[in-house]
């Protein structure tokens, strides 16, 4: 009965961590294809009006939209892979303190 209970509790909490990394891939397809268009848009109108492609491509409004969104994807990216993908996962103090070990050995074992 306890295995039982305890394989249903890892099902679940996997279930749920799929559908959190899917939300997020979600999210940031549909980022990606809705800041085309507006980019996409207002360079266009910016053409339209007069200016020249560079002064069209490098004016502010056209990505403040997809910079400012894009802040959020990345608090929606920690949230879901968290700073483990950073590298900061629970065994990095331990991988550190052995990797300055063995500088330290290494250095110790040179010097005799």
């Amino acid at each position: 009965m306890e295995q039982n209970y305890s394989t249903e509790q890892s099902y679940l909490r996997a279930k749920k961590r799929v559908k959190e990394i899917k939300g997020f891939y979600i999210h940031l397809v549909v980022f990606i294809v809705i800041n085309l268009f507006i980019s996409g848009t207002a360079i266009y109108g910016n053409l339209k009006s007069g200016d020249s492609f560079v002064e069209a491509v490098s004016e502010f409004g056209v990505y403040s939209i997809a910079i400012f969104w894009g802040i959020g994807m990345f608090f929606h990216w920690l949230s879901v892979f968290g700073f483990k993908s950073i590298g900061f996962g629970r065994d990095w103090e331990e991988r550190k303190i052995k990797e300055y070990l063995e500088k330290e050995n290494n250095q110790l074992s040179k010097r005799e």
